[in-house]
């Protein structure tokens, strides 16, 4: 199975910025749903942001106006951009993506039943 990785975490002062990127290698991404999930200490993962095949994009509410997901179908990759980054922000930040046996159609996946391939996750620190 393709593994997606993920890069570009670290710590931020608050009010700063971030740009994580997802990569897989020997598969395209850009016919297929990815999403973000985050993993904040003692608390459960939880949707951030997804990117249908068709480009469509979806966010949860704590994170709507801040962050920017998008493809680069050129470099294979998807980025997650963050602005105006809070210290509740802090979190470890998953890329997840669907092999051919769990893509299920064009349209939001937004719960993480839904993905089967997850990257190791890059941490985000943002400091008050």
């Amino acid at each position: 199975q393709v593994q997606p990785v993920e890069s570009g975490g670290g710590l931020v002062q608050a009010g700063g910025s971030l740009i994580l990127s997802c990569a897989t290698s020997g598969r395209p991404f850009n016919t297929y749903p990815v999403g973000w999930f985050r993993q904040a200490p003692g608390k459960e993962r939880e949707f951030v942001a997804t990117i249908t095949g068709s480009g469509n994009n979806d966010y949860a509410d704590s994170v709507k106006g801040r962050f920017t997901i998008s493809r680069d179908n050129a470099k294979n990759t998807v980025s997650l951009r963050m602005n105006s980054l809070k210290p509740e922000d802090t979190a470890v930040y998953f890329c997840a993506t669907v092999s051919d046996s769990y893509y299920s159609g064009d349209y939001y996946y937004t719960k993480q039943y839904e993905y089967d391939l997850w990257g190791q996750g890059t941490q985000v620190t943002v400091s008050s």
